[in-house]
């Protein structure tokens, strides 16, 4: 019997997008709203690509027995013709007591699947890879509150900053401050916590650039790469820190929120960037972005001294922020 709480598990679900964590989660939801539903219930897994379509005849088939009963069958896009036919038929009149799982990485590969189990009514769940700095931080925000603490936006951002891209390793470190905290994530919570990660960032390099700190951006260069820090997220990040700053700066004076939405980045962005465009000139920029970019093509073209080239667009961006100035 299902409990007040509990959905009853949709008979046909979709999980489509190429972010693994996000359709990973979607799927052992799933699986646990049919466990709830029924703890017996008969949960089966397999890959697309390894499954003909007479062996999932008999879990999709009527049960003489009853009970429930869950088909996960991942890398849907890898699936043949004789398999999407199967399925699909089925999708035309599904079991109540099957519960029928496929993940697809979407795009063209396997569309015919996605577009049918779509079209018969499937449950779609979206799992696609986060796009951009919004993105992220109102995913580590959601980890935040979904497990009720508390964090803003330069928090959000300082986390980033200290541990990357990688969504596993964003939930993980987000796990791991609410169970070492009191739940209220602030910037110097997360600076304090991870100690010496988040200022030997390539956005702490590109900050202390932008600024004209030279001495205290190479400072932060030779650690970043002493304790390992790639240098192409390094390189990346002078090149955002410039461009936002000529992005923000064209756009005039003006409230950090109210002029959000029209620039595409959040409003702590906007703000710090206002801050760091103070000294530069159009023509310093111009300067900055050339090196940026010579910066750029020199760490991800091999360069035989990648530590050097980053170093000598410090300099170059110092100078051309020095040199807008006088």
């Amino acid at each position: 019997m299902l409990g007040v709480n509990t959905a009853p598990p949709a008979p046909l679900l979709l999980v489509q997008g190429d972010e693994e964590l996000l359709s990973a989660r979607a799927v052992t939801a799933a699986v646990d709203a049919a466990r709830a539903a029924e703890p017996g219930a008969d949960v089966r897994e397999y890959e697309a690509g390894a499954l003909a379509a007479g062996e999932v005849a008999e879990m999709l088939s009527p049960s003489l027995f009853g009970g429930r009963r869950v088909l996960v069958i991942r890398s849907g896009q890898d699936a043949r013709k004789d398999l999407i036919a199967a399925l699909l038929a089925y999708a035309k009149n599904p079991d109540p007591d099957v519960s029928l799982i496929v993940t697809h990485l979407g795009g063209a590969k396997g569309k015919a699947l996605a577009d049918g189990l779509r079209s018969a009514g499937a449950t779609v769940v979206p799992a696609a890879k986060l796009k951009g700095d919004r993105e992220r931080i109102a995913f580590v925000r959601d980890e935040f509150r979904r497990n009720g603490g508390r964090c803003d936006e330069a928090a959000a951002s300082a986390l980033l900053a200290s541990v990357g891209n990688d969504l596993r390793e964003i939930a993980a470190a987000c796990s791991q401050l609410l169970a070492d905290t009191d739940g209220k994530i602030t910037e110097a919570v997360v600076a304090r916590y991870y100690r010496g990660r988040a200022e030997v960032s390539g956005f702490t390099v590109a900050d202390a650039a932008m600024i004209g700190d030279v001495p205290g951006a190479l400072e932060a260069l030779r650690w970043a790469l002493h304790v390992g820090v790639d240098p192409v997220p390094i390189a990346d990040a002078i090149a955002d820190g410039v461009r936002t700053v000529a992005k923000v700066a064209s756009a005039g004076r003006g409230n950090p929120y109210q002029m959000a939405s029209s620039l595409g980045m959040p409003a702590w962005k906007i703000q710090r960037a206002q801050e760091r465009s103070r000294g530069w000139t159009p023509e310093g920029l111009v300067d900055a972005m050339r090196a940026a970019a010579d910066c750029n093509a020199a760490v991800k073209g091999g360069a035989e001294d990648r530590g050097y080239a980053l170093e000598r667009a410090v300099f170059a961006v110092a100078a051309a922020r020095a040199g807008g100035a006088r």
